[in-house]
């Protein structure tokens, strides 16, 4: 049943209307809610008209409302002589909705990304730095190998340029000191990588800077080397890398831009509590109208 003031049509709740576009909106509280379960509160209390914002009780009905994604879910009554009252909403904390929950979800999909980064930089290192500590054993190890392997064919004792033996043979003549530069400097851009991964997991704004930096740095370098020789994961690595940095750096409102980390934090005081969830209820009668465009949840 739904209650809308004249004047003020109400939507379809969220996840429920036919998309008006190529690409349909992405609900992110619903995707939060099909994974987490739905914010419910005042199950097992007995309802006042004070609590009609979140629970209601109607035709025989006992509605109660998601606090992340607006949705209106019958269930049972309580057993007699429930759990008392709700109290004051203020005092019960709303989850996050709206584009802060958008932020955190694509922030942690690059925290992910940088997680696969750590991963396989973490590994390079290690072969490195095991490979520098045992250098002369593989080397006399390896030349012993070529030998048998070219001498048992009656071919010289050296390898062709151009092959796999001629790039072993490459590697096995870095001084050792350079192969523990070398493991160093992928070890310190792993731990970077790891800080940025923590920092965004987190959303901390820190965090945010640190990866666009780290982003943009190689990015001429990315386009530099698929200039030089064309493949789908060049191109794919480059794609990932320029959307990430757009996204932080107006999303997110690095450096200033679009009014920098003041507009972010009103915006995110316009979507997220009290105010946000009386708004996109705005079909109660103590709940004023929404201003227009913006999105209604409609009643139970």
């Amino acid at each position: 049943m739904s209650h809308v003031h004249a004047g003020h049509p109400a939507r379809p709740a969220p996840g429920t209307e036919r998309p008006r576009r190529f690409v349909p909106r992405l609900r992110y509280e619903l995707l939060a809610c099909a994974t987490r379960g739905h914010e419910l509160v005042g199950l097992d209390a007995d309802l006042t008209p004070d609590d009609a914002l979140v629970a209601r009780e109607e035709s025989g009905a006992r509605w109660h409302r998601c606090l992340r994604c607006d949705s209106w879910l019958p269930l049972p009554p309580p057993a007699a002589g429930g759990g008392g009252r709700i109290g004051r909403l203020e005092d019960i904390e709303v989850p996050l909705r709206g584009r802060p929950l958008r932020d955190r979800y694509v922030l942690r999909l690059i925290a992910l990304d940088r997680a696969v980064h750590v991963i396989v930089l973490a590994a390079l290192a290690a072969v490195i730095l095991v490979y520098a500590t045992h250098h002369h054993v593989l080397d006399a190890f390896f030349t012993r190998v070529l030998k048998d392997l070219q001498g048992g064919v009656g071919g010289p004792v050296h390898s062709s340029g151009g092959t796999l033996l001629s790039e072993l043979h490459h590697v096995m003549a870095i001084r050792t000191r350079n192969l523990y530069i070398a493991g160093a400097l992928v070890a310190a851009y792993a731990a970077l990588e790891a800080t940025e991964m923590v920092g965004l997991w987190l959303g901390r704004r820190w965090a945010e800077y640190l990866t666009f930096l780290a982003t943009v740095v190689f990015i001429p370098y990315e386009v530099y080397e698929l200039s030089r020789a064309v493949s789908w994961l060049k191109g794919l690595t480059l794609l990932i890398n320029v959307a990430i940095a757009v996204y932080l750096l107006l999303a997110k409102r690095l450096f200033g831009l679009r009014g920098g980390a003041r507009a972010e934090e009103r915006e995110r005081e316009q979507d997220t509590g009290w105010p946000a969830v009386r708004r996109a209820t705005w079909w109660l009668a103590d709940a004023p109208p929404p201003p227009p465009g913006a999105d209604a949840a409609t009643g139970p």
